[in-house]
């Protein structure tokens, strides 16, 4: 019973790669186009942007809190870095404005979220619609075009590697590491599990939600760059509805809308699935329509299986104590 157990909870907790290599599999038999090298370069490229984002719904969702405002911020930095680049020539000048811009609107969110208790889903919409707005004025509803060298940062490759996925392979131990070794790391999961609980032991919970903003707000700016790098276009329009991506990668992947719960390299399974799921069904041909009902039912299914497994917790701690009593008394 004991190795049983073992291997359920092993299972349980490592069930998202195994479905991860499934759906690998069974792509590769399902188009024989699937494991061609220019194939599968080609999803590696497309979920760059959308890992980024990913991440930083993750260490949100972690915390107890979301971000709504995702893909406008996206476009409200990419576009203006555009602009700085076409200004000045300079990449870093760009990037860096595209990460200031990102952190800017981040700052906003949190300041809502942490000092006056507004709830994240409000704070994020009231800012999707803001930077949506500023991205539409600034651009006065048209595209920036004539990028030049600025598209370096989404098209370019190093050897046979593309440049985003160097990028995006960096950020992802980056993060790894200041989710899992850092103390800021440890704090999100102990907000996101049980926030009173958190304060009492000493954790500074504004703190900690303005550093997960302001780190989201990063790697919302370099998504940003790299959308609109890739895209060879500052398009102030662009990336609807890429923060449901990044949200449907992050619980896809294990990451509880309870909070407290979800890991980096479970994203990056989540975004991955999502990605051979799209690519097979662009593959065979499936109709765009009906791909939008499948990632949707995806992420019901997804949050669907969360609130069933922690029913199934909370049933066990109820019940197997009564159990004992009863034993005791007969």
């Amino acid at each position: 019973m004991n190795k049983k157990s073992k291997f359920q909870q092993s299972l349980q907790k490592h069930y998202i790669y195994l479905i991860l290599v499934v759906m690998f599999v069974a792509c590769s038999l399902i188009s024989p186009y699937f494991l061609k090298s220019n194939n599968l370069i080609n999803i590696l490229r497309q979920s760059c942007v959308g890992l980024l984002i990913a991440y930083g719904e993750m260490i949100l969702i972690v915390e107890g809190f979301i971000d709504l405002s995702a893909a406008s911020v996206l476009a409200l930095s990419g576009v203006l870095s555009v602009a700085a680049y076409k200004s000045t020539q300079s990449l870093a000048v760009a990037i860096l404005v595209a990460l200031v811009v990102g952190v800017l609107c981040n700052l906003f969110n949190a300041f809502f979220v942490a000092n006056i208790n507004v709830p994240a889903f409000i704070a994020t919409l009231g800012m999707q619609e803001i930077a949506r707005g500023i991205a539409l004025y600034y651009c006065g509803g048209s595209n920036i075009l004539q990028l030049g060298n600025f598209t370096v940062m989404g098209q370019g490759m190093v050897g046979p590697i593309p440049l985003p996925v160097i990028i995006l392979l960096f950020v992802s131990v980056l993060m790894w590491y200041l989710v899992t070794q850092t103390r800021w790391g440890r704090s999100i999961y102990a907000i996101g599990g049980n926030r009173n609980a958190a304060e009492a032991s000493g954790i500074n919970v504004k703190s900690s939600i303005y550093r997960a903003y302001i780190i989201n707000g990063m790697l919302i700016g370099l998504a940003g760059v790299i959308f609109m790098a890739r895209n060879n276009a500052g398009l102030p329009n662009g990336a609807v509805g890429y923060e449901m991506t990044g949200l449907t990668a992050a619980i896809v992947g294990g990451t509880s809308m309870n909070g407290g719960v979800g890991t980096i390299t479970g994203t990056v399974a989540g975004a991955f699935i999502i990605a051979f799921l799209e690519n097979i069904m662009n593959l065979i041909g499936v109709d765009s329509y009906i791909q939008e009902i499948v990632k949707g039912l995806l992420i019901v299914l997804a949050v669907a299986a969360d609130v069933m497994s922690k029913k199934g917790k909370v049933s066990k701690v109820i019940i197997a104590p009564k159990d004992k009593d009863e034993k005791k008394e007969k």
